[in-house]
């Protein structure tokens, strides 16, 4: 039964028909719709009729219900919602999803293009992408079939939301093509929206009396975030593949290798992309594709280019964040005119105040702006931007709205020119300069930065408390359930219970999450208290340097500006921030509630690993691939990608990949994590 090339529609009735015959029916079917599905979503050439497409997909529905039996979680059927989710589970990503550094301007493009020359010492390719306006997600297959997908989330880990991705008509069931597809092969891709199917869907809320969304990028990452997968299913959301992760079982050496493996997949990429061998290549590709910007039916803001080679990528290496052979050039931001009602002062999670214009509501490029950054006491006096006047605003990136200057007008009252409070507008703390910004230094105490602070305090990279996401923090900070991070230990499952969508099961959980995350690090909790300046590496520095968070406590400015990589405004701000009496008290406050800050190890002073060489494959089960690399590195050893004569160790979590059978080859030793984490503590 062939429902490829001419599928017919008239069945037998259901009930004439033997098991193994509907077991046949099915297997046919789902290869029919599948080879459908792919041309109509990845493809854009149906070849069949929606009336026909809709009796096959309705035939296999009956089957598949009167023969529970045959059930597959990969059927085309899944795709209209399987049972809600209680919560969105976090997940680790096989390899970090990082962030892209960005240049606006065409100087900052040639200096990313310099730095690549000068270090690779020759020409580099390109291949130049549209920069969309979506949602970054991992998709993982194993064994050519459909697994699990996620979010982005903080990078290193996401929220799973499989089931709403098999919803998505070109995220397919099976991977095509000839020959025996990777046994796993996780893909970057973005969850996009197009412009057409955004209006339609904003149409048909409005119609139910239901708020529009602001733009498709916010609207897929709603839909996309759903508990319930049936809330996704017929929502005109797209998806295209443009980044490997991680592949077992293919070799692939470049950009250009894996998108041409990716359409080989089934797996959908962007039509627009191109190989640019120079700087001139990359400028052009750019200016086109801001010219065709307006026409296209999805959102982008700018454009990508990566360096073509994986070899010379990891020659270039990778930031805390971002890597070094890829960078965003963005397009000239979107404006409009419309006036400048007020400007009120916003207390931001690091104690930062900004300066926001309040205006007349205005559409640029699709959004309704009503509100724009003014960044700093200096740009305001500098712009001369005052309440009553006409102002240009741009959103900044297509992101963060902007106020560029005054346009001129006749007549009309002016307003007062703006100065900075002298006090927090939250707490009333005594605000300091640094540079050209105000800060608060009641970090752990002041209303205004209390759900940043415990946002961050819980994040995954922080304290890491699973179930407790933005919208609770922000809830319970709204009804007085928290006045300062130390209070969150003191919440009882009743408390729990009156946050909005948690019962006693997912309560219980949350309050277990919280208790749990007691014990920290040193330089994991100083991170954690989101003090100005100090990110993952510094705080790693300062605790290694101190060992104890009384010592920190203690320790002086001039003192912290003689440990190497801390400089004069690092060393001030952590100073200050321990000088303020109100952090001091919350500090105490978390003792008293059971939070333990564990003792930093020092620095290695044995390098155990000095001139050995590690690789790993398979799936770690305590650690994220870049953790263990990490922990090698620290020890004086290198993490390498492939196995090769000059390989000391190969480390095998689980479900390895070839190089397994590559290092017995070469004789290399092969140990288990278990092992590995052994020799870290020698």
């Amino acid at each position: 039964m062939d429902f490829k090339k001419d599928p017919k529609t008239k069945f037998r009735n259901i009930d004439k028909i033997s098991r193994k015959e509907a077991r046949e029916q099915v297997e046919a079917l789902r290869e029919g719709i599948n080879y459908h599905d792919y041309l109509y979503y990845v493809k854009n050439s149906p070849r069949i009729s929606d009336a026909k497409y809709d009796r096959l997909f309705k035939r296999l529905q009956e089957l598949e219900k009167k023969y529970p039996g045959l059930a597959d979680e990969n059927s085309p059927t899944k795709r209209v919602g399987a049972e809600p989710e209680d919560k969105l589970k976090k997940t680790k990503h096989k390899a970090a999803m990082m962030s892209l550094n960005a240049a606006l301007k065409e100087d900052g493009m040639k200096e990313f293009h310099r730095s690549v020359r000068q270090k690779l010492d020759g020409k580099p390719a390109y291949s130049a992408e549209p920069k969309f306006d979506g949602m970054s997600v991992e998709v993982i297959y194993k064994k050519g079939g459909f697994a699990t997908g996620s979010t982005r989330g903080d990078g290193k880990k996401g929220e799973d939301i499989t089931k709403n991705l098999k919803t998505i008509g070109s995220v397919l069931p099976r991977l095509r093509g000839k020959g025996k597809p990777p046994s796993l092969l996780s893909v970057r891709g973005e969850v996009l929206m197009r412009k057409k199917g955004f209006q339609e869907l904003n149409r048909k809320r409005i119609e139910k009396g239901q708020d529009p969304f602001a733009n498709p990028r916010n609207a897929a990452a709603g839909l996309l975030r759903q508990l319930d997968p049936q809330k996704v299913a017929g929502k005109p959301l797209d998806v295209y593949f443009y980044g490997i992760l991680e592949c077992r079982g293919e070799k692939i050496g470049s950009q250009s290798e894996a998108l041409k493996k990716f359409n080989e997949w089934g797996l959908k990429t962007n039509p627009e992309n191109r190989k640019c061998s120079s700087f001139r290549d990359l400028k052009n590709y750019h200016r086109r594709m801001a010219e065709k910007r307006e026409k296209m039916d999805y959102e982008i803001d700018g454009i990508v280019a990566k360096v073509e080679k994986f070899s010379d990528r990891k020659k270039l290496g990778v930031r805390e964040r971002s890597p070094r052979w890829a960078q965003a050039w963005k397009f000239k931001p979107k404006q409009e005119v419309t006036t400048l009602k007020e400007i009120a002062v916003q207390v931001g999670t690091t104690g930062m105040l900004t300066p926001v214009a309040l205006l007349d509501p205005v559409d640029v490029g699709g959004v309704t702006i009503s509100r724009a950054t003014l960044h700093n006491e200096d740009e305001v006096r500098e712009k001369d931007v005052r309440p009553g006047d006409k102002v240009k605003v741009e959103r900044a990136g297509d992101v963060i709205p902007e106020v560029v200057k005054k346009v001129s007008k006749k007549g009309g009252k002016r307003g007062k020119k703006f100065k900075m409070p002298r006090k927090c507008p939250s707490c009333g703390s005594k605000v300091f300069r640094e540079g050209a910004y105000y800060f608060c230094p009641a970090g752990l105490s002041c209303g205004a930065q209390m759900s940043g602070r415990i946002i961050h305090y819980a994040s995954g990279e922080a304290m890491d408390i699973e179930h407790l996401g933005d919208r609770t923090v922000k809830e319970m900070v709204e009804k007085d359930m928290v006045k300062d991070v130390a209070d969150i230990y003191g919440l009882k499952v009743r408390d729990l219970k009156k946050l909005e969508g948690f019962a006693d099961k997912s309560a219980k959980k949350l309050r277990r999450s919280i208790q749990s995350s007691k014990k920290a690090r040193l330089d994991t909790f100083l991170y954690a208290l989101s003090i100005h300046h100090v990110g993952h590496h510094i705080a790693r520095v300062i605790a290694e340097q101190y060992r104890t968070l009384e010592k920190i406590k203690k320790a002086e400015e001039s003192d912290l500006r003689k440990i190497p990589e801390v400089g004069r405004e690092i060393a001030k701000s952590v100073s200050r921030f321990f000088a303020e009496k109100d952090n001091i008290r919350i500090l105490d406050k978390l003792g008293k509630a059971g939070v333990k800050v564990k003792k930093m190890p020092g620095k290695r002073k044995k390098k155990e690993f000095r001139g050995k060489t590690f690789v790993f494959t398979g799936e770690l089960e305590d650690l994220t691939r870049d953790e263990a690399k990490e922990k090698v590195e620290r020890s004086g050893g290198r993490a390498a990608s492939s196995v090769s004569d000059n390989t000391d160790y190969l480390v095998v979590g689980e479900d390895p990949g070839s190089k397994l059978q590559r290092a017995k080859k070469h004789k290399v030793k092969i140990i288990k994590e278990k092992k590995f984490r052994k020799m870290l503590k020698t």
